[in-house]
C-alpha cells in the first residue's frame, strides 16, 4: 500500500515533524516507515533525518509531504561481521560521530529545527536529538524497544570507566524526552519519564503469498527458507548441501559477486522482504526488531543464530518462543551447513501470535495528538536527570526485582522458577522448608557430605526433579524452563552422577596486587557454583537432535560428545545448552593447543561460559568458582586426585590461555582452597598458602554490590597491571640486584624509586627502553599511554596494609582494632582510585559506609562499620565492608542498601557468609535408587 497526496486528510491542524532514526542497520528505517507513512496519510509533513538510503522510504510513500535528509548522527552498535558486535569499534565510532563534535551538531539542529518550525521532534533512538530538541524549546518524544543507554552499557565494562561518561550523556539526553512510546520486546530503559506502550509496528503485505511464489516460479510443494541476516558473516560460502532436499533459499543482502548454489536465489538489494517473509515457509537469520516483529505478524518459524554482546536481543527472543515461532540453531551449526534438523524443527511450530500489528498507526496518532498540545507525560518528574549509576548497570536491570523500571513479565518469571536471590539478607534467609532435606527416597549419596549446606540440598533436588520433568513432558505441560528440559534427557539417572561445589570469594584485602606477590587475603563466600557429570559410553549418549543428525552425517558412528546445559544462562544471554564432539580438540592423537582451544570457543561467545549461583559481574570470582567446581567433576568422574592448589593453578590456565583474561591466581586459589568463616592468605607469586586467619566472632565482613558491571578482562584492570609491571622494570634496572632487599621496605622505594618513576608511559617509548615488561599474560600496546607511578605504587603499599590487617586480626579485641582495619580498608580504596580503578557507585558505597560510620547514632550507641574498600580488579564490582558482628550491623547494612537503591535506582546485592572451598567440599557421587520388582 502506497500513499499518495490525493488520500491525504485535511480535517487536523497541519503539523511538521521532525523524525530522527539512528544509523544503526534499516530495522529502525523500517519501522519509521509505518509511522511516518501514517503521519503523512494524515496530512502532516515529516522531515526524516536518516542516514538509510532512500528507497527504504520512498518505495513506500511518495508524497510530497516527505522530507529526507541524509545525515547520521549516532552510530548504533558497530559490527565486526553479521553475527558479531565490536564493543570497543562502537564506543570509539560514537565517541567520534556524537561526542566530539557535540556542540556543533546541537547547533546546527536547534538551527535547523526553528528553520522547519517544527512542531515535534521523534526519535528512533538518536539521543542528541532529544537535547537539540529541548534547546530550541520543542516537545520530543522517542519511539523504541531499546535505547542505547542500556545497550552501551555492557560496552563500556570491555573499553573501561573512560567510556562510561557517554552512557551517562546518553541518558541524560533521552531525560529530556516527554515520553517514550515503547514498543513489544522492550528493554529497560530506565531514563524515560514517562512510558505509553503501542502494538508491534510492522511493515503492509503488497501481494499474497502466492502471488510471490508465482512470481518466484516456486511451487507450494518446494519448501522455502529466507536468509535474512543483513549481510553475512565474514569468509561464509553457502553450499547445495546446506539445505534440505525439496528446499530453495532466498538470500537477503548477498553482494553482488557472490556466486550462490543452484538451490539459492539471490534476491535484489531492494527487495520488499515482508512478502517475501510472509511467503516462505520459515526464515533463517540473527535476531532484531524487524526480523522478530515480521515473523511474529506473519506466523513465520524463525531460526536464529544467537548475537554476541547484543543486548536487545534476549528480549525479543523470548518473545519469539512464547509465541512458539522461534528455533535456536548453534553458530557453529550454521557455519558448517548444519541446517536440516533446525529447518525441519521449525517448520513443524505453529506460531500463535495473535496482538495487535498496527502499532505504526497507534504510533502516529500518539505523535499527532502531542504535536497539537495534548500532554501524555505526567507531574512525577520534571527537567532533565542525571541518571549515572542507574543506567551502567547493563544486564543487572535485567535481573533485580522491585527496581522501579519494567521489565518484561517474563524475566520476573524466570527469576522464580530459577529460584534467584534478590541480594537482600532479609529474602536471602526465607529460604523454602520444603528443599531443607535431600529426597532420598528418589536418590542415595555413595560418596561425600552435603556438609550442611542449603544451596547444595536444594542442587541435588534440582536433579531428582529432572525425572518430574520428563514425565510432566508426556503430559504435555508448559512452562518448565528449557535448559531443566535439556537436562532431563542429558543424564541417566540410574548410572552415578559426581557433583561438586566451588564458591566464589570476597577480596578483603590484597586485590590487584595479587600478581605483584603481595600478600593476599581472601574469604570464601556463601555463593558457590555447582557442577553435576556424568561419564557415558559413547553408545549410549543420549544426543541431542541436532548433534545427532551432526554424527549420522559424518557416518562415522557414535563418538564422544561432550554436552553442557547451564542453568540460569538464559539470564545473561548466554546459550543455555552447549555440545561439541571431542575430536574437535584432538589433532594428530595430540590435545589441541591452547591458542586453537582459544579461537574454538571464541567462534560463539554466547556458549562460552556457564552460569553459576555465585553472581557474575560483580567482583566475586564467577568465573573462577565455575573453572574450579568443573574441573573437579571432570576430575571425580575419572578417577583423578588433584590437589587443591594444583586444580587452582589448572584453572588459572583456564582463566589466562583460553579466556583471555590476565588474572592472577587469588580467584582460583580461594575457591579452590579456602574454608567456611576463615580468610585464605597467601601469596601469589608463587602460589602459595601462607595459612588459614579465622575471623574472629566479634568481625564480620560483607560485600555489598553497586550495581556497576565488573570484568577482569576489561581494558583498565590490564593497563594497571601492565602499568606495575613497567614500573618493576624501571626500578629493577635502577636498582640491579638491591631490588629484593629494597623492593619490600617503604621507606627504601620512597628514598630510591618514587621520584625515579615517570607519573605515565606511551608503550612504544618503554618497549624501545626496557624491550619487555616482564609479565606473560598482557601485551603492551605500543599506542597506549600507561600510568606507572600509581600502578607501582599500590602493590608496594597494599603488600604492607595486608601484612598489618592480618597481624590486626589476631589482636586483642577492641574498638581501636576495627577502627584500625576500618582504615587499612579505605586507604587502599583510595590507592585502587588513584590507579584509575575505582567508579562511582563503589565510591559512593564507600561514602555511606563513612556516613553510617560517624552518624550521631553511631556516636551515641555502640559502632557498627569501621570501614570500606573496592574489591577484585575495581572498575565497579562490589565493595568489601568491615564491621562489628551484631544484629545492628546487619540493619545498617540494610539501611545502606537502601539509601543506594534511592539515590540510584538499583537495589544492591549483599554478600553475607562464608562456605568452604571445592577442596574442603570434595565431591558427591549419587545414583538413583532402583525400586525393588513387584
Amino acid at each position: 500500500m502506497r500513499i499518495e497526496e490525493k488520500g491525504e486528510c485535511a480535517s487536523i491542524k497541519h503539523l511538521i515533524f521532525a523524525y530522527y532514526v539512528t544509523g544503526h542497520g534499516f530495522g529502525h528505517a523500517t519501522r519509521v516507515v509505518e509511522v511516518v507513512r501514517n503521519l503523512i496519510a494524515a496530512g502532516h509533513d515529516v522531515h526524516v533525518v536518516t542516514g538509510a538510503p532512500d528507497f527504504v522510504f520512498t518505495s513506500e510513500i511518495q508524497s510530497s509531504r516527505l522530507f529526507l535528509r541524509k545525515l547520521v548522527l549516532d552510530c548504533g552498535a558497530v559490527q565486526a561481521d553479521a553475527l558479531t558486535v565490536d564493543r570497543l569499534a562502537s564506543l570509539r565510532k560514537y565517541s567520534e560521530t556524537a561526542v566530539q563534535p557535540r556542540d556543533s551538531i546541537l547547533a546546527t539542529e536547534v538551527k535547523w529545527l526553528n528553520s522547519i518550525k517544527a512542531d515535534l521532534v521523534v526519535s528512533d533512538v538518536v539521543p542528541v536529538a532529544c537535547r537539540a530538541a529541548a534547546e530550541a524549546g520543542i516537545r520530543s518524544v522517542c519511539v523504541t524497544n531499546f535505547s542505547w543507554d542500556f545497550i552501551y552499557a555492557e560496552y563500556v565494562m570491555a573499553a573501561g570507566c573512560n567510556h562510561r561518561s557517554i552512557v551517562w550523556q546518553i541518558a541524560e539526553d533521552y531525560s529530556h524526552c516527554e515520553f517514550l512510546i515503547r514498543l513489544p520486546g522492550y528493554c529497560p530503559m530506565p531514563a524515560f519519564r514517562d512510558v505509553i506502550d503501542v502494538p508491534l509496528v510492522v511493515r503492509r503485505l503488497h501481494k499474497s503469498r502466492n502471488e510471490v511464489r508465482k512470481e518466484l516460479g516456486i511451487g507450494e510443494d518446494v519448501k522455502l527458507v529466507i536468509l535474512n541476516f543483513g549481510g553475512q558473516p565474514a569468509g561464509w560460502k553457502l553450499k547445495e548441501d546446506y539445505l534440505p532436499s525439496g528446499w530453495l533459499c532466498l538470500v537477503c543482502g548477498a553482494s553482488d559477486t557472490q556466486e550462490l548454489p543452484p538451490n539459492f536465489v539471490k534476491l535484489p538489494k531492494d527487495a520488499y522482504t515482508p512478502d517475501l517473509i510472509a511467503a516462505s515457509d520459515c526464515m533463517l537469520g540473527k535476531i532484531g526488531y524487524g526480523t522478530v516483529s515480521e515473523a511474529l505478524a506473519y506466523k513465520l518459524p524463525f531460526v536464529f543464530v544467537r548475537r554476541d554482546y547484543f543486548n536487545e536481543e534476549p528480549f525479543l527472543r523470548n518473545m519469539l518462543e512464547f509465541y512458539q515461532s522461534g528455533v535456536e540453531m548453534i553458530r557453529r551449526d550454521l557455519l558448517i551447513g548444519h541446517w536440516k534438523p533446525y529447518l525441519e524443527r521449525a517448520i513443524s511450530l505453529k506460531p500463535c501470535y495473535e496482538g495487535g500489528i498496527n502499532g505504526g498507526e497507534v504510533a502516529a496518532h500518539i505523535l499527532q495528538e502531542t504535536a497539537i498540545g495534548k500532554n501524555y507525560a505526567s507531574d512525577k518528574l520534571s527537567g532533565a536527570r542525571r541518571l549515572r549509576d542507574a543506567i551502567i548497570l547493563g544486564y543487572q536491570l535485567q535481573r533485580v526485582p522491585g527496581r522501579d523500571v519494567s521489565i518484561p513479565e517474563w524475566y520476573t518469571n524466570a527469576e522464580n522458577e530459577l529460584g534467584l536471590s534478590t541480594g537482600s539478607p532479609t529474602s536471602q534467609t526465607k529460604e523454602s522448608n520444603e528443599k531443607s532435606d535431600f529426597c532420598t527416597d528418589d536418590f542415595e549419596i555413595l560418596h561425600g557430605d552435603l556438609q550442611g549446606l542449603s544451596d547444595t540440598t536444594s542442587f541435588l533436588n534440582s536433579l531428582v526433579e529432572l525425572n518430574n520433568v520428563s514425565d510432566s513432558e508426556k503430559n504435555n505441560e508448559k512452562r518448565q524452563m528449557r535448559e531443566r528440559k535439556a537436562a532431563a534427557g542429558l543424564f541417566n539417572l540410574e548410572e552415578d552422577i559426581f557433583v561438586t561445589r566451588a564458591p566464589g570469594r570476597l577480596d578483603v584485602m590484597g586485590g590487584i596486587a595479587d600478581y605483584s606477590g603481595s600478600l593476599v587475603l581472601q574469604m570464601p563466600i556463601r555463593e558457590a557454583c555447582h557442577v553435576a557429570v556424568q561419564r557415558n559410553h559413547p553408545s549410549k549418549h543420549r544426543l541431542w537432535k541436532h548433534a545427532l543428525a551432526r554424527q549420522n552425517a559424518k557416518g562415522q558412528g557414535p563418538m564422544p560428545v561432550l554436552q553442557i546445559v547451564s542453568y540460569g544462562s538464559e539470564l545473561s544471554n548466554r546459550g543455555p545448552t552447549f555440545d561439541m564432539d571431542l575430536s574437535d580438540f584432538m589433532e594428530g592423537g595430540k590435545p589441541i593447543s591452547y591458542e586453537k582451544a582459544r579461537k574454538y570457543f571464541a567462534q560463539d561467545p554466547s556458549q562460552k561460559w556457564v552460569s553459576s549461583a555465585v553472581p557474575e559481574g560483580k567482583g566475586v570470582s564467577s568465573s573462577a568458582s565455575v573453572e574450579v567446581a568443573s574441573m573437579s567433576a571432570m576430575a571425580a568422574a575419572h578417577g583423578l586426585s588433584i590437589s587443591p592448589r594444583e586444580l587452582a593453578l589448572l584453572c588459572q590456565k583456564v582463566e589466562n590461555h583460553i579466556v583471555g583474561a590476565p588474572c592472577g591466581v587469588m580467584d582460583q586459589m580461594t575457591s579452590a582452597c579456602g574454608e567456611a568463616n576463615k580468610l585464605l592468605a597467601m601469596v601469589c607469586q608463587p602460589a602459595e598458602v601462607i595459612g588459614l586467619v579465622t575471623i574472629p566472632s566479634h568481625i564480620r565482613f560483607w560485600g555489598i554490590d553497586s550495581g556497576i558491571r565488573h570484568s577482569v578482562g576489561g581494558a583498565d584492570y590490564g593497563s594497571v597491571r601492565i602499568g606495575a609491571f613497567m614500573g618493576r622494570e624501571i626500578i629493577k634496572a635502577i636498582a640491579s640486584t638491591r631490588l629484593s632487599q629494597s623492593i619490600q621496605l617503604l621507606m627504601g622505594y620512597e628514598a630510591l624509586y618514587a621520584n625515579q618513576l615517570p607519573q605515565s608511559m606511551l608503550g612504544e617509548m618503554f618497549l624501545d627502553k626496557y624491550s619487555d615488561h616482564g609479565d606473560t599474560v598482557t601485551v603492551i600496546d605500543k599506542k597506549r599511554t600507561y600510568g606507572v607511578t600509581a600502578a607501582a605504587k599500590h602493590p608496594v603499599y597494599e603488600n604492607f596494609r595486608v601484612k598489618a590487617f592480618k597481624a590486626l586480626l589476631t589482636s586483642v579485641t577492641s574498638d581501636e582494632q576495627l577502627t584500625a582495619l576500618g582504615e587499612l580498608l579505605y586507604q587502599c580504596h583510595y590507592s585502587y582510585s588513584a590507579c584509575g580503578l575505582g567508579s562511582d557507585g563503589t565510591n559512593r558505597l564507600v561514602e555511606l559506609v563513612q556516613e553510617m560510620q560517624h552518624s550521631k547514632v553511631s556516636r551515641v550507641e555502640e559502632k557498627t562499620l569501621y570501614g570500606a574498600k573496592i574489591t577484585g580488579g575495581g572498575s565497579g564490582g562490589t565493595v568489601c565492608v568491615v564491621g562489628r558482628n551484631s544484629l545492628r550491623s546487619s540493619q545498617h547494612i540494610l539501611e545502606i542498601q537502601q539509601r543506594y537503591k534511592k539515590a540510584t535506582g538499583y537495589l544492591p546485592f549483599i554478600f553475607e557468609g562464608s562456605s568452604p572451598g571445592a577442596g574442603k567440599f570434595g565431591f558427591l557421587r549419587i545414583r538413583r535408587r532402583i525400586s525393588p520388582q513387584s
